[in-house]
């Protein structure tokens, strides 16, 4: 089993309570707009660190990160990206992609929208941590836990940290 912290649009702020709230995780999955390469950097120094570019971030993000991350985690088959879409709204940049060889779990950040979905036609499940910074206009702010249980995704737990002003 791996356990999975799930985080994305931290525009260069990382609240320390971060770490308390990953420290049972195996894995940190940053989902886009990192902000700075020392977010990054923190991260990937507390425990191992998967990401992607976000359309925030500079050339020292994308000199390390990709844009979309393809990977198996156990026997489940992960796409990651920045600016994903949803079910029934995948942006044009993915949507051919997806629809041709689905992945068993969409990952994507971008709207600072938390979002728990499940794709029926594609047999997809799509997840959006929400926003884990302090800019944008959402109210608060969501990080996401889950685990990986060989092909099974379980436990998924949103976890709502303090206001973001």
């Amino acid at each position: 089993m791996t356990r999975i912290g799930l985080l994305s649009d931290t525009h260069g702020y990382l609240d320390e309570s971060v770490f308390s709230h990953f420290d049972r995780c195996d894995e940190i999955w940053h989902a886009g707009d990192f902000g700075n390469i020392a977010v990054a950097d923190t991260l990937a120094a507390f425990r191992p660190l998967k990401g992607v570019y976000g359309n925030i971030d500079g050339h020292d993000i994308r000199a390390v990160y990709p844009e979309h991350l393809r990977f198996t985690c156990e026997a489940v088959d992960v796409w990651m990206t920045h600016i994903g879409g949803y079910p029934g709204r995948y942006s044009p940049q993915v949507k051919t992609a997806i629809q041709l060889d689905p992945p068993k779990l969409f990952i994507c950040g971008h709207s600072h929208i938390l979002k728990v979905m499940y794709d029926q036609k594609l047999q997809c499940l799509h997840l959006n941590p929400g926003a884990a910074g302090k800019q944008g206009w959402h109210k608060v702010r969501t990080l996401l836990r889950f685990s990986i249980d060989d092909n099974r995704i379980e436990n998924l737990e949103i976890v709502e940290m303090a206001g973001v002003r």
